[in-house]
């Protein structure tokens, strides 16, 4: 398999971002001083090294680095910002927005929120208080812990992922690798349920009161060795769900097949390239567009549209050679932007990927 056993070894790094939903003056007193005024560096591109693309409530786009800060383009201007404006660091892997209108970037060295002006690094409390609220904002560990992060507007809650019997037998087989709880995304169902993808051991839903797992086995028919993990949740629009492979799985459904599980799994697309006999089968991030057709992207075999009865192929090229990708984004109007490892941002033309160049 093609895929991403190199990322295995980035995704490290993580702690977590938060949302003000009071006044700045309260938010000072509870999670100490703000940074000086953010006001970022003009420059003329987003940087080569993109992990997430972002656009906010006003439009505005933002582009997560690996190591280059973070990059804001209001659709003249692009603004650099890196520690010396108050980032806590130059990692940015998940960027998300309140309902008003602050936005939280998680960097390595902690969850950070900005409110238009300043970055301010949150801290979190060790917790045990799972719950779901309508408003809350979850992020992943960058620090590949097996932790998660709950804000629910006034406290940034630390999250164990509770042991499981999956989890001792994993490590019990495997003493040497990673965590095998570290979770590599987050995802909310149109039911309000959270979603893990984990490093190892598949998916696990929150349902407010338990947790319900699909294993890494069930999700990728995993050999016996080191796991891509799940890297990317969607729910499609007949409400089945997607854990980067060829499966999708029914988990709200009227029947149930088997009655050992909480979902039916079915073989859907299959090898993206259509061809039986390669391992091409997953991939690394999905969206779903605006005519509900799903949008793939390969670590470095471009990316393929699914509607649903057929994939079509898109290459995503500079200089003629296949590049590797991050991440596939729907923006605000249905645009879909792509992050790239070595090559900037990419965006949809109607007909191919071209580098976004403002």
């Amino acid at each position: 398999m093609q895929l991403l056993l190199f990322l295995l070894s980035t995704m490290t790094v993580l702690s977590s971002c938060g949302r003000q939903n009071i006044s700045p003056e309260a938010n000072h007193v509870m999670n100490g001083p703000l940074s000086a005024i953010a006001v970022g560096d003009t420059v003329n591109g987003t940087g080569n090294n993109i992990m997430t693309v972002y656009q906010d409530k006003k439009n505005n786009y933002w582009f997560g680095s690996w190591q280059d800060g973070l990059y804001k383009y209001d659709g003249k201007t692009i603004l650099h910002f890196t520690t010396k404006n108050g980032l806590p660091h130059h990692r940015v892997e998940d960027i998300q927005e309140d309902q008003w209108g602050n936005l939280y970037f998680n960097t390595s060295e902690g969850l950070c929120t900005f409110d238009g002006q300043n970055f301010r690094t949150l801290h979190a409390k060790e917790s045990a208080e799972w719950k779901l609220e309508p408003g809350d904002l979850w992020f992943k560990s960058l620090q590949f812990e097996g932790s998660v992060y709950r804000y629910d507007g006034k406290e940034l809650h630390r999250l164990q992922l509770p042991e499981s019997q999956l989890g001792k037998d994993w490590i019990s087989k495997h003493p040497a690798s990673a965590n095998s709880y570290g979770v590599y995304t987050i995802y909310k169902d149109s039911k309000g349920n959270i979603w893990f993808g984990t490093a190892a051991l598949g998916a696990c839903r929150y349902n407010g009161q338990s947790f319900d797992w699909i294993s890494e086995e069930d999700v990728t028919e995993l050999h016996d060795g080191p796991s891509n993990g799940v890297r990317s949740i969607i729910e499609d629009k007949d409400g089945r769900f997607w854990f980067n492979s060829a499966y999708r799985y029914e988990v709200y459904g009227k029947s149930k097949v088997n009655k050992q599980t909480f979902y039916n799994r079915e073989k859907s697309i299959g090898n993206l390239d259509g061809s039986p006999d390669s391992d091409f089968w997953e991939y690394l991030s999905i969206a779903r567009d605006n005519n509900n057709e799903l949008w793939i992207a390969t670590y470095r075999n471009g990316v393929w549209r699914y509607d649903g009865k057929r994939t079509t192929y898109y290459p995503v090229r500079a200089d003629g050679k296949d590049i590797t990708l991050f991440y596939i984004y729907k923006d605000n109007k249905g645009g879909l932007w792509l992050g790239t490892h070595e090559n900037g941002a990419y965006t949809f033309n109607g007909r191919s990927f071209e580098r976004f160049k403002p």
